[in-house]
């Protein structure tokens, strides 16, 4: 007879998991197991894949999981609650009301009851127990523990109570064999004993946390890495001391000879669990609609009456694509959808939160443009409806939205109060051991060197997985049959490889749910620890589980340069008086493409890096149209086929087609196949095609499926041949499909991102200062970055002011057309709280006179030393104080404050008495040295990104030879220029080569901007000694150039003197 596992633990049970559910429904099957249990720590995290896995393997699911039992009330929550008052306790859920209560319990105790670990409680427990099964769990269980603790009394009175809460047959006294854990034998005889004594059934599990007893090694390791420990260290947490691994049905019964029944039992288990699971329809939550009116009447109301915002005079073409995109929309029953989008981007929009014109597939559609969902004009850009919807095979359409990043979040608050709180959430995901971190955690976790397992991962390509390192990279491979400490350690990492490591909230991905969400998904709160998050609803399942189920999972991006367009319109507005409507303005604009054809596009998105703006000045381009292809191209793969199309716009090469009819679908990229859509058309003009029949062969070639391209193949040829296309052009022709599965890109996503781009570029053209200032807050935590952003606005006539204490505000503010200021918040170690005291305090009391104004007026809970040193470093408050004479006498400083604060206190008490002095009298510091311009350059640059008062360069301006080139003019040239450029070095790291030489890559930095350099191991032998931080020296080499961004490698090294 066979056996059935109903204490399994997948990788999903995060702390001490190894076996991932493929592995673990693939045993089953080969010992020929009719079904499986999950039972994951505390979560129903791999419930969906488990279960849709196993169906497809022929193995019958039972869900649960092993929950958390609290001694007391889940809402007592005290330091002194530790795990001997917490039990386990496996829950199997018979049939949907079970799962059901399953998904209550766990949300509950997620909820409400978490503690440490999400615990449940028997009041709870007892108000959920219908549908279930209970198990009595390992040795952690309740009744275990009382037998442990050689109360035996208490063990019968649990047992008992345990068999009240379930119901008859309903629970069960597992016994398990773990002999190497202590007392353990003792203890199953005593469960045996007290179940034969109660008559409750016996049920023997194995509590699998790996799959084969070899694992045992690399399941220690994981929790090594999980609990941030070393394998050797004989105080934490460790399986090791018995066998956890999946054992087959022979060798439980074996193991369970005394007591067959318990074996027989798994097997009752399993038939009484039933839970029968649905997926792929889509459950679309209730849109409230106008009385009298159903959701396709209504959607088709909302476009007639709005039709005319986008179309004043729409034409017989519009009235015909809309009619269509109605009547397939109609068909597939998603009307609901629709109105649900445009309701929640229309409320964005109407509170000036700057929406995305679009993305991905859905800017094909007429109807999503009509009601302003998108703003891209499929019927001017030639979008095709199809892409987004293909009436011959319903699936939910698909909007992806992009809001301004720093009010995303309104958005979700607006459609949670909306759908009611219990309706919405966001969609949890799963960060998972790729290899060079599985190589790195596992060598960590086993106490080996860091430098060594360095060494290792940085052999792993990256995108690659462990087995293809290890068959693509022979060094890797020799490594490790020559050297046992790497073998050891890529086989620990193998097996960690791909295992779940910790849950984290999806970017984007948020669920609105017809049923209250308890009744379909188990819930908890986010994961990533700040105080507004602990309150963010997170499924408990994933983005393709919640998919599966029917659940609607609406995209909800925030885009950091939606939130500079929406900064900087609000900007102009104060300062100009200026109404911006960016999704209103001119698409012709010389002055916006003038920016582009400069290659002056740092800002502009999608189009900042150096390939790309040399490409834009040997494009010149002249119309959206050629933004369009530029985001379509600027890619591995298409990248390639740039320089032929700036040939062909720039009349340098000829526009040729294989067959006269595909100029239609080919004209606008000058003969080029750039877009999905054009393959579409293609099949279409020439074979017949219809496009929801094109999009299907979109998708086959995307698949790469060879049946599916065969067929594809003969019915593509078939239907040119039909129209007069010659068989031998026909194939000539199909021989374009198959790279674009490699080249084709969205045309709709690749229009409303160049129409992103073009807006900010409009921006940056009429109002430089006002949208240099967003750019730059947007950056502020990015030292690097501001130190570019900086350079790019001297570039444009604006000079970036030093921070203020009297002038700065919080970010950097506009000051005049040709002048932007640091703000106090943009400075390293100066904390908001700081920065809101100096703000109030100036607001409340004018500008500060001196430094004892200064002290007198802030408290010493709002600037600390290290707040007072970067706020002294940077120069901000080079009006009152000289630098070096405070940073001197520091403590001198703040015993000063701390005292004016003490006599402001004393004094708060006697102002009944008439006293009114709340200052601390003067302070006088000794005279000291001024700082040397050198000190004041480097505190700069430490505490603000950038030089500001100078630059290192500058007095050997003169010594800089007139064939220097600047780094941002490098960084545009392509590989192999010879160069010559002169900075100062910024950061030096070595690194040895394969053959154990020694080489360097420094990062150089001249006036404006900065690049890396290579120092082979030939050239550091001359010049090593020249390369330490802070010199400045000249260089002579070549460019080197590698996915678009450039580097300098070394011939010459000199030292500038």
């Amino acid at each position: 007879m066979s056996f059935v596992h109903l204490h399994t633990h997948t990788h999903y049970s995060l702390l001490d998991g190894l076996a991932k559910v493929d592995e673990l429904i693939n045993q089953a099957k080969t010992y020929g197991m009719p079904a499986l249990a999950i039972t994951d720590h505390g979560n129903l995290y791999g419930v969906i894949e488990f279960y849709q896995k196993a169906k497809r393997a022929g193995i019958k699911p039972i869900i649960g999981v092993e929950a958390y039992l609290a001694a007391g009330s889940i809402h007592e929550k005290n330091p002194a609650i530790d795990d001997k008052q917490r039990y386990h306790l496996i829950l199997l859920a018979k049939n949907n009301t079970g799962y059901r209560n399953l998904i209550q319990l766990v949300t509950i105790a997620n909820l409400e009851g978490f503690y440490y670990k999400p615990r449940i409680d028997k009041e709870v427990l007892r108000a959920h127990t219908d549908g279930l099964i209970g198990l009595s769990a390992c040795l952690s269980g309740e009744i275990s523990r009382a037998l442990l603790a050689n109360n035996d009394t208490r063990a019968e009175a649990l047992a008992r109570e345990y068999a009240d809460i379930f119901g008859a047959g309903n629970f069960f006294i597992e016994i398990g064999h773990h002999p190497n854990i202590e007392r353990c034998d003792e203890i199953q005889e005593k469960l045996v004993t007290l179940a034969h004594k109660l008559a409750i059934p016996l049920v023997a599990t194995q509590d699998i946390h790996y799959l084969h007893k070899d694992d045992a090694r690399a399941q220690d390791i994981l929790i090594a890495v999980q609990t941030n420990t070393h394998v050797d260290d004989p105080e934490r947490l460790s399986m090791r001391q018995d066998d956890f691994s999946m054992r087959s049905p022979a060798e439980m019964r074996e193991l369970f000879k005394d007591t067959p029944e318990a074996v027989d039992n798994t097997l009752k288990i399993a038939d009484a669990c039933n839970v029968e699971l649905t997926f792929g329809k889509l459950q679309l939550p209730n849109f409230v609609l106008p009385k009298g009116k159903t959701a396709e009447e209504y959607l088709e109301q909302l476009c007639e009456e709005r039709i005319g915002k986008k179309y004043p005079n729409p034409s017989p073409e519009v009235r015909e694509r809309l009619a269509y995109e109605l009547s397939v929309i109609r068909k597939t029953g998603f009307a609901t959808y629709f109105l649900m989008v445009q309701d929640f981007v229309n409320w964005a929009k109407d509170n000036k939160i700057v929406v995305g014109p679009g993305r991905g597939s859905a800017a094909g559609s007429i109807v999503s443009y009509i009601l302003n969902i998108t703003n891209v004009d499929p019927i001017r850009y030639n979008l095709i409806f199809e892409r987004f919807m293909n009436p011959d095979r319903i699936s939910p359409p698909d909007i992806d939205l992009d809001f301004a990043d720093t009010r995303r979040d309104e958005v979700i608050e607006y459609v949670s109060k909306k759908y009611g709180r219990d309706h919405v959430a966001q969609i949890i995901t799963f960060g998972t051991m790729a290899a060079r971190a599985a190589i790195r955690d596992a060598g960590r976790a086993m106490g080996l060197s860091y430098g060594f397992c360095d060494r290792i991962a940085k052999l792993i390509p990256f995108q690659s997985n462990l087995t293809e390192a290890f068959e693509t990279v022979l060094e890797l491979k020799e490594l490790y049959e020559t050297d046992p400490q790497t073998r050891e350690l890529i086989d620990a990492a193998k097996k960690l490889e791909g295992v779940a490591r910790h849950a984290s909230t999806h970017a984007c991905g948020v669920v609105i749910t017809k049923e209250p969400l308890t009744n379909v998904m188990p819930l908890q709160y986010a994961t990533s620890g700040t105080d507004t998050d602990k309150k963010s609803l997170v499924t408990q399942y994933e983005m393709h589980a919640v998919e599966d189920l029917g659940i609607l999972k609406v995209d909800f991006l925030g885009l950091a340069n939606l939130s500079i367009i929406e900064e900087t319109i609000k900007r102009i507005k104060e300062r100009h008086e200026v109404d911006i409507d960016i999704d209103k303005i001119p698409l012709d604009d010389t002055a916006v493409f003038k920016l582009f054809r400069d290659g002056e596009t740092t800002g502009l998105f999608q189009f900042e890096s150096a390939g790309m703006r040399r490409y834009l000045k040997e494009l010149k381009p002249t119309e959206l149209e050629d933004l369009i292809a530029m985001v379509a191209l600027y890619r591995p793969g298409p990248m390639e086929l740039i320089p032929s199309y700036i040939a062909r716009k720039n009349g340098k090469e000829p526009i040729t087609y294989i067959h006269p009819k595909l100029e239609d679908a080919l004209k606008n990229t000058y003969g080029i196949g750039i877009y999905q859509e054009q393959m579409m058309r293609i099949a279409r003009d020439l074979a017949g095609y219809t496009l929801a029949e094109a999009d299907t062969l979109r998708k086959a070639i995307g698949k790469k499926i060879k049946s599916l391209l065969d067929e594809q193949s003969d019915k593509l040829i078939a239907g040119m041949t039909k129209n007069s296309i010659t068989e031998a052009t026909a194939k000539a022709i199909w021989e374009l499909f198959p790279p674009f599965a490699r080249y084709g890109f969205n045309r709709s996503h690749a229009a409303a991102y160049a129409l992103v781009a073009y807006q900010t570029g409009y921006l940056k053209a009429h109002y430089p200062a006002d949208f240099m200032a967003s750019l730059l807050n947007a950056e502020s935590k990015n030292i690097e970055r501001i130190a570019l952003l900086v350079s790019e606005s001297k570039s444009l006539g604006i000079n970036i002011l030093p921070p203020s204490i009297n002038e700065s505000n919080h970010g950097f503010t506009v000051v005049s057309e040709s002048e932007i200021r640091f703000g106090l918040a943009t400075i390293k170690n100066v904390g908001h709280n700081t920065v809101e005291a100096i703000m109030l305090e100036r607001d409340r009391g004018g500008s500060f006179e001196s430094l004892e104004d200064i002290l007198n007026r802030l408290s010493p809970g709002d600037i600390n030393k290290k707040s007072m040193e970067a706020l002294v470093k940077s120069g901000t408050m080079d009006e009152i104080v000289e630098r070096a004479q405070v940073l001197k006498y520091i403590e001198e400083v703040l015993a000063y404050n701390r005292g004016a604060a003490r006599i402001r206190e004393q004094n708060q008490s006697s102002l009944f008495d008439g006293a009114s002095d709340t200052t601390a009298g003067a302070l006088r510091l000794p005279a000291t040295e001024p700082a040397t311009p050198k000190d004041r350059l480097q505190w700069e640059k430490e505490l603000l990104g950038l030089y500001v008062s100078g630059h290192p360069l500058e007095h050997l301006r003169k010594k800089m030879p007139a064939s220097n080139v600047s780094i941002t003019d490098i960084k545009s040239f392509r590989s192999g220029v010879a160069v010559k450029t002169a900075g100062i070095i910024s950061n030096v790291k070595k690194i040895l080569t394969k053959k154990g030489d020694t080489m360097a890559f420094m990062r150089l930095e001249d006036f404006h901007d900065a690049i890396e350099a290579v120092v082979f191991p030939r050239a550091l032998q001359k010049f090593e000694s020249l390369l330490t931080e802070e010199k400045c020296i000249s260089i002579r080499g070549k460019t080197n150039e590698r996915n678009g961004v450039t580097s300098i490698l070394c011939d010459e090294i000199k030292e500038l003197a």
